[in-house]
């Protein structure tokens, strides 16, 4: 349990936030369209793709090898069949090649996590598949910098309450820095929470909300990590 007494709990998303993620996928899409550029046009394989996905999404959660499975059948689907043994290995390969892929962590992490967490306890809460979470976290060489590690199917009020609850975290006292209104602020400020905001330059279309934050006080976006440590003072009074 995360021992908080007067001190703050930063929490951290992982995938767009620390390292980049979402630019791995929109490469594997442009390689995928090509693959299928002879049976329908981009517009037409991206949306039944999405579709997919969401249709699947309750059985495979998020990640590469749901994303993999839904490939495939939209594959299927979208050639009525046609699609050669050989082309399936190649959608296998590109998903391998995504979990293969080399974790490169985004501008001003490190230092930030370093800085941070000498003054606050740091926890990390990510979303997707335990097997490929777990290979990112130990490729990035930051885990020793987080007290408690939290790898979780979906990231919403009710999430976020467990895990207050397992690790005794006021929501009041807690801070969540992410890249997704959807799965890092909005649920957390409903819970009394501070929430940062840190976009990346590519959002995944299941992510985007249209709902604007509302919570004075409580609701910050940062243009980069390296913003944060000076946020992060101001709010929990360490600046003044």
């Amino acid at each position: 349990m995360i021992s908080v007494r007067d001190d703050w709990v930063l929490g951290f998303d992982a995938d767009d936030t620390l390292w980049h993620n979402e630019n791995i996928f929109e490469h594997t899409h442009q390689r995928y369209r090509a693959l299928l550029a002879r049976f329908h046009d981009a517009a037409t394989v991206e949306r039944t793709l999405f579709a997919t996905e969401m249709r699947n999404l309750e059985l495979y959660g998020y990640g590469v090898k749901g994303f993999t499975l839904s490939a495939i059948e939209t594959a299927i689907t979208l050639t009525a069949g046609r699609i050669s043994a050989e082309e399936i290995q190649q959608l296998i390969a590109l998903g391998k090649d995504m979990l293969a892929h080399p974790v490169e962590l985004l501008d001003g992490v490190e230092e930030t996590l370093t800085e941070l967490g000498g003054r606050h306890q740091l926890l990390l809460i990510t979303k997707g598949d335990l097997r490929d979470q777990e290979r990112k976290l130990a490729k990035s060489r930051l885990a020793a910098r987080f007290r408690q590690v939290e790898i979780v199917s979906e990231k919403d009020e009710a999430t976020y309450r467990g895990i207050f609850r397992r690790h005794g975290i006021p929501p009041e006292r807690f801070i969540m820095v992410g890249n997704s209104l959807k799965s890092d602020i909005l649920p957390v400020l409903a819970l009394g929470g501070v929430g940062v905001h840190v976009p990346y330059h590519l959002t995944w279309a299941a992510e985007r909300v249209d709902e604007a934050p509302r919570a004075e006080g409580r609701f910050f976006r940062l243009g980069s990590m390296r913003e944060l440590h000076s946020l992060v003072d101001e709010v929990t009074g360490r600046g003044r």
